[in-house]
């Protein structure tokens, strides 16, 4: 069984290197919520298969026949339940699914990257739908292999549901860890490649396994007819060569010898010739994968959603990328092209081309330029000298500033030739800084090399709470694309830069009268910026400050605003030199204490001064909470545990979307937050009828179940509702963490792949020494553990914030480990008590279990966006409290 567990083991480990490799592949390819999607499509493979299973008992049990007298040869690849004995598959079957599952990863890849899927068409062509549902069916089978390898072990060695639950845990732990290194060296394509690879050697431990036919005493010796009779000398030979070869030469779905293998030619069979076939067959595929892992070919390369900036931009004539480079959290693309011009919110007043450029796009988006300094000093001054961003250096000459995600440094340089004393630039991608300072230094001026400039790579939150030093002007770069508010794409990313503890911490960092100077997007109606503004009202009030309006200003151009919170009040002179750079630079003001409405939309005229009339009626209202309710957008200030700054979404607005959709060019038609919606319908009717069809068919084909008879209608109910409990409670708990813990690690994959290997490592562990602690105790304590860890981690992440990144880690793991170990014993200690009572209903569980973790997975997103990650994790309390009252009525038998 050794090897039976370590194959397992290892599909566990592929699956799980291909979903958070998935994750990786859809933010690339697609857009940030298809990395989302991965989630739910995994857990739907794992739902299916354990529905399958119950629709089709005969995988896990075999066809109902006879069992073997001793001398005869049974090469079924299932095993079967026999006088309540346990007949144990040969390894066939487990090898066969392996099997399947390495080449529907490959499958699935390549399915994901030709089909020709646009998500902007979708409203009006209805063969997106198709290409959509081929894009769920094609990535959720290698779950579904992988699943019901799972399910088909847990089903036939019941009573060792503990150690297959762990080999299932653990591996799934190891993959989180493999996704993460292999992404840097191998790239998207590669580490789908070794995801195969890893499932192919399961191959081989699945098919070198080597175990009795049957557990326990040996049937009696009767005649059976369609049984080959061999002598006790070929039984030893097809015993020998059974075991060498594993399913390559022997499987049969009958259960009988096929008549190629008749006793004669079993007899003559050249049994090295097949073996030496079948090697050269497993040997051939693991070449081609391992050469495929090392050195992906062309037609595997990641294929660009062609609205991606980074397609756009190579759509120019000339246009080449000439610097390209995977990490663990993003792939770093550099393009060289006569059209890459990028200078946000320049003014219209600047008449002179732009110095050249070279485009930096992060996972093919968010376009930031390199900047070449090669050019008349003159010129360049001018040129910086009409982007907004050079306000708070008029203001503070010779600032010691802070620049927070500088990318490809526009404003470190801005910085330097407004005359900057020093520079501090904390960019959290190292690729970045090797671009930047390495590849492309000589053309970028050397800026991250100059004297005054300090180059950390680092998250810039955890920096701030790191370091003691405070600045003069702290610049928040604005690092993302313009993107519609209708268009949802990014509702769904958390953003920890912008929240109401981050602009208290950038408060305190800095100096007596020091600028904090945030540039955002200009939207209609007003949203972005508002927020920004929602942001530093909400951190000036925390901080004591009784008048915030009297330290803001904010100005804007056609595209970009500009906001400055001071830290006091601004003086007269100050603003002065606000109104003479706007009037030089054609800026328009938006808000300073004591602006006039003559003042607003003055240059970039709109037909209406939506901005000014925004921040007036935000700043002046009594009741912001009723001013956020009645405003249009969502534009609350968020938090640390409601983090999407770009969730504007309100279902007041429904009538709106639903009158545009399909009439603007826009992801989904513009759904917006409806794609998350639309998906939790779609995950609901597949849940539904993976978990309803299993019941139904068996109602109409078996009225009288012989081994559920013993098991009251009600008490099915309770099965039913006891293993669905444990899917949300699971999932409420996984999903929160791992978007909470993206603060404390400082990027998503970082935090996803920590949080799974914690929960699942640990869960495994939980789940080996389930049969030593009681369920229902377990339950109890699990479910008061939950429900505090929301109030613990904010004192955790509050102590350890600001320490270096190997220690959050170990904090981290640690952290989790006994939420974790708590997490992995109600499952298999559940199985365990339904083996006793309804062994048939194994399969049935599994798939409970896994269809509802998929509504979990996008209910809990949903609710987080709404309410906030703690109360998700209440919820997840709640479940795992529901999980023991459930238990107790069946233990009390009622």
């Amino acid at each position: 069984m050794l090897l039976t567990y370590l194959g397992v083991f290892l599909l566990s480990v592929a699956s799980l290197a291909f979903e958070i490799t998935l994750t990786r592949v859809f933010s690339v390819a697609q857009w940030y919520h298809f990395a989302f999607m991965t989630v739910s499509i995994a857990l739907l493979g794992f739902g299916a298969s354990g529905s399958f299973l119950a629709l089709f008992p005969s995988l896990a049990n075999g066809p109902h026949r006879p069992s073997p007298m001793r001398g005869e040869v049974d090469i079924s690849p299932f095993p079967r339940r026999e006088g309540g004995q346990v007949v144990r598959s040969a390894p066939g079957s487990y090898t066969l699914l392996a099997v399947l599952f390495t080449f529907s990863v490959v499958g699935s890849y390549l399915t994901i990257n030709y089909i020709p899927f646009d998500s902007y068409c979708i409203a009006w062509e209805r063969r997106q739908l198709l290409y959509l549902a081929v894009y769920y069916l094609s990535l959720a089978l290698p779950f579904f292999f992988s699943g019901l390898t799972v399910g088909v072990l847990l089903t036939v060695q019941s009573a060792r549901a503990s150690t297959t639950y762990a080999s299932n845990l653990a591996g799934s732990a190891l993959g989180c860890l493999i996704a993460v290194v292999a992404l840097p060296f191998l790239g998207g394509a590669g580490t789908v490649m070794l995801s195969a690879l890893i499932g192919w050697l399961a191959v081989a431990a699945f098919a070198w396994s080597r175990r009795p036919l049957v557990a326990g005493e040996a049937p009696p010796q009767t005649e059976r007819p369609n049984r080959v009779i061999l002598s006790e000398r070929s039984e030893r030979r097809i015993s020998s060569y059974k075991s060498r070869m594993g399913c390559f030469a022997l499987l049969s779905m009958t259960g009988k010898i096929p008549a190629y293998l008749s006793r004669a030619r079993l007899m003559k069979m050249p049994g090295h010739w097949s073996l030496l076939t079948s090697s050269a067959a497993y040997l051939t595929v693991l070449i081609v994968l391992l050469a495929f892992t090392l050195s992906p070919p062309g037609f595997l390369d990641i294929r660009l959603s062609p609205y991606k900036g980074l397609s756009y931009a190579l759509q120019y004539p000339g246009a080449e990328i000439v610097f390209s480079r995977w990490n663990a959290f993003s792939r770093i693309d550099v393009v060289r092209s006569r059209g890459i011009h990028s200078a946000p919110g320049l003014s219209l007043a600047y008449q002179d081309s732009p110095p050249p450029q070279l485009g930096l796009f992060t996972d093919g988006e968010d376009l930031s330029p390199i900047t070449a300094t090669d050019w008349d000093e003159a010129d360049l001054r001018e040129f910086i000298g009409y982007l907004p961003t050079s306000l708070p250096h008029r203001l503070l000459p010779r600032a010691e500033v802070l620049v927070i995600e500088p990318k490809g440094g526009l404003d470190v340089l801005t910085a330097l030739e407004n005359g900057a004393a020093s520079v501090v630039a904390v960019e959290s991608n190292p690729l970045i800084v090797e671009a930047v300072r390495d590849s492309f230094g000589d053309w970028a001026g050397g800026i991250y090399q100059d004297a005054r400039v300090r180059v950390i790579i680092e998250d810039g939150r955890s920096h701030v709470r790191r370091m003691g030093q405070s600045y003069d002007l702290i610049q928040l770069s604005l690092a993302d694309s313009y993107r519609p508010v209708t268009s949802g794409a990014y509702s769904l990313s958390e953003n920890y830069l912008y929240t109401q503890e981050a602009f208290a911490d950038y408060l305190t960092h800095l100096n007596e009268g020091g600028l904090l100077a945030v540039s955002r997007w200009l939207q209609l109606p007003p949203s972005e910026t508002l927020r920004v503004g929602a942001l530093a009202v909400a951190a000036l009030e925390r901080s004591g400050v009784a008048h915030p309006e009297r330290r803001l200003v904010v100005i804007r151009s056609m595209r970009t605003a500009l906001l400055l919170i001071k830290n006091g009040e601004f003086s007269a002179e100050e603003i002065e030199a606000v109104r003479r750079f706007c009037e030089e630079g054609k800026f328009d003001l938006v808000y300073y204490p004591g602006i006039q409405p003559a003042e607003a939309n003055r240059y970039n005229v709109l037909p209406e001064p939506y901005y000014y009339r925004a921040f007036q009626d935000l700043l002046s209202a009594e009741d912001r909470a009723r001013f956020y309710a009645g405003y249009a957008f969502d534009v609350s200030p968020p938090r640390d545990d409601r983090p999407f700054f770009f969730h504007f979404f309100k279902w007041s607005q429904t009538p709106a979307i639903l009158q545009t959709f399909g009439r603007t060019w826009q992801p989904f038609g513009g759904s917006g937050y409806f794609v998350l919606v639309a998906l939790l319908v779609l995950a609901l009717l597949a849940s539904a009828a993976l978990i309803l069809a299993p019941l139904l068919f068996q109602r109409l084909t078996q009225p009288s179940l012989p081994q559920v008879v013993n098991l009251r209608e009600v008490e099915r109910g309770r099965v039913f509702l006891y293993f669905a409990l444990l899917g949300l409670g699971y999932l409420f708990v996984e999903i929160p963490l791992m978007q909470r813990f993206i603060l404390f690690l400082g990027h998503p994959v970082y935090a996803f792949a920590t949080t799974l290997f914690a929960l699942l490592l640990f869960s495994g562990l939980g789940s080996m020494t389930c049969p030593r602690f009681s369920l229902l105790k377990t339950l109890i304590l699990l479910s008061v553990a939950i429900i505090l860890y929301p109030l613990l981690l904010p004192h955790l992440f509050q102590l350890l914030l600001g320490q270096g990144f190997a220690l959050r880690l170990l904090a981290s793991v640690l952290s989790l480990a006994p939420l974790g170990f708590l997490m992995g014993i109600p499952f298999p200690g559940g199985i365990a008590l339904l083996d006793r009572l309804a062994p048939e209903l194994i399969p049935w569980a599994w798939g409970i279990n896994g269809c509802l973790s998929v509504l979990a997975s996008i209910l809990s997103t949903m609710l987080a966006i709404s309410f906030g990650f703690s109360w998700v994790l209440v919820g997840a309390g709640l479940a795992y409290a529901g999980g023991a009252v459930v238990l107790w009525r069946m233990a009390d038998g009622e």
